[in-house]
């Protein structure tokens, strides 16, 4: 699976040649949209879909209002791929859950669980799917209140319904699509394996007056989060922004911002393998606004049965932590004595006073050690076993080109630069800091020069 930075310009262009080489004489490609072959996206025999078939689906003014599944296999070097073709000003197509229609000739399960679902099926017949790219669409409205006409008739959405529900599927892209105005924008199961979720756009799903449904729920067994915005989610909705039960979890170069929970990496009960007990996190901006839970990242577990908890370390480094909180912060959540963060090269940085951020919380047990990060005088080291090996930098500013446009890149004056440190010979070489984040939902290559920067942001 490519783990390349581009940005979205470019990424678009790469991803047209890649599928282009890919396909041979017998692969198929569906044109869906006004004056097309296929007027109708449930016109594409989706029951018959063949290693390197492409679906093209062209944007017009009004959306989609219609939902399917994807049950078939693709190969490494000719996936199946659904893209979207944008508009004359950039306008992705939009699929619109709400009174959205089915092709009859798909028959499948859970299909109040999404608009669209991978994996799961009667008609096509069930398998596992697999190397299946989706890309440049808008997906939107999967939630009570919301209605469909399905293999049942007239069906209501569940609560946890998602823009995209993977059930089940092996080596899946997720490319520069938002998802919106759903329960869960985005959902796996622990069926899936080797997910790749970027450059999208999650923002504004959520349940009001629950904190069961986040803008991304995923258990994969492999999964990557890169170059992704996330947002707030729908108004009186309790849920966190990125919630994972994954093993061999990454995130990295995301922009994530006004969840109850920036980060919430908990238990998925994988066992004792050591891509459950490491996690990634690095060169990520994450903001915390006031609403909801003062704990940034919460890392470990929250099924109590502590037997399934991660026991492990999560490596946080070279991230940038905005807090505009007016009362306590909090860094992290270690949810028990197994459970330990190597928190280095990092800028955390509230706009309250110093003392009011915590590196842990109270009721933490973990451990966490600490070097060489930015943080405001008289920060306070929290609840558990926090190590702190003198080498932070302290100040007022971290010196931001500008705080208040949100450009958090670093100004030549900046005390962050040069002051970071090597990085934990566990994250090497697969995981060094190689990019950084470009709003929105783009990136260019990180250039540290002799010396580690502190932050997501190089000079």
């Amino acid at each position: 699976m490519s783990a390349k930075a581009f940005g979205s310009g470019v990424l678009f262009l790469a991803v047209i040649l890649f599928c282009s080489i890919a396909l041979a004489e017998e692969t198929q490609v569906y044109d869906v949209g006004p004056g097309r072959a296929y007027e109708a996206i449930g016109e594409v025999p989706w029951e018959s879909l063949e290693a390197g078939d492409t679906v093209r689906i062209h944007w017009r003014s009004e959306p989609y209002k219609e939902k399917w599944v994807i049950c078939r296999q693709g190969t490494a070097g000719a996936p199946i791929t659904v893209t979207g073709v944008p508009g004359p000003g950039g306008e992705l197509p939009v699929i619109d859950g709400r009174d959205a229609t089915t092709r009859s000739q798909l028959n499948y399960w859970g299909e109040e669980r999404g608009v669209i679902k991978i994996g799961g099926a009667n008609v096509p017949a069930d398998t596992m799917p697999r190397y299946i790219i989706i890309e440049n669409l808008d997906i939107r409205s999967a939630r009570p209140g919301y209605t469909f006409t399905g293999r049942a008739g007239l069906t209501e959405y569940r609560g946890n319904a998602a823009a995209i529900f993977i059930e089940k599927g092996e080596n899946i892209i997720i490319r520069n699509v938002t998802m919106r105005d759903c329960g869960n924008g985005f959902f796996t199961a622990s069926g899936s394996r080797n997910v790749l979720l970027e450059g999208c756009h999650i923002w504004d799903n959520g349940i009001e007056n629950s904190i069961y449904e986040h803008n991304s729920y995923t258990a994969s067994d492999g999964i990557i989060f890169q170059f992704n915005h996330y947002g707030p989610l729908r108004d009186g909705c309790g849920g966190n922004n990125l919630k994972d039960r994954s093993k061999g979890l990454v995130i990295r170069y995301n922009w994530i911002e006004s969840g109850n929970r920036q980060l919430d990496i908990v238990d998925g009960g994988w066992g004792d393998v050591p891509d459950y007990r490491e996690t990634f996190a690095y060169g990520n901006i994450l903001i915390e606004d006031g609403i909801g839970n003062r704990q940034v990242v919460h890392y470990g577990g929250d099924s109590g049965n502590t037997d399934r908890y991660r026991k492990g370390t999560l490596y946080f480094y070279n991230n940038t932590v905005i807090s505009t909180r007016t009362g306590r912060n909090t860094l992290f959540r270690v949810s028990s004595a197994d459970e330990h963060v190597d928190c280095r090269n990092n800028i955390i940085f509230g706009t309250s006073a110093g003392n009011l951020f915590e590196i842990t919380s109270g009721d933490s047990p973990g451990t966490v050690a600490m070097s060489h990060n930015w943080l405001k005088p008289g920060y306070t080291l929290g609840g558990g076993a926090v190590s702190d090996d003198g080498t932070s930098v302290t100040g007022s500013d971290p010196g931001f080109m500008d705080f208040a446009g949100q450009d958090f890149r670093l100004r030549e004056d900046s005390p962050c630069i040069d002051a970071g440190t090597t990085l934990h010979p566990a994250v090497l070489p697969r995981h060094d800091v190689l990019y950084q984040y470009v709003k929105h939902q783009g990136s260019r290559p990180r250039d540290d020069g002799e010396e580690m920067d502190i932050g997501a942001y190089a000079r």
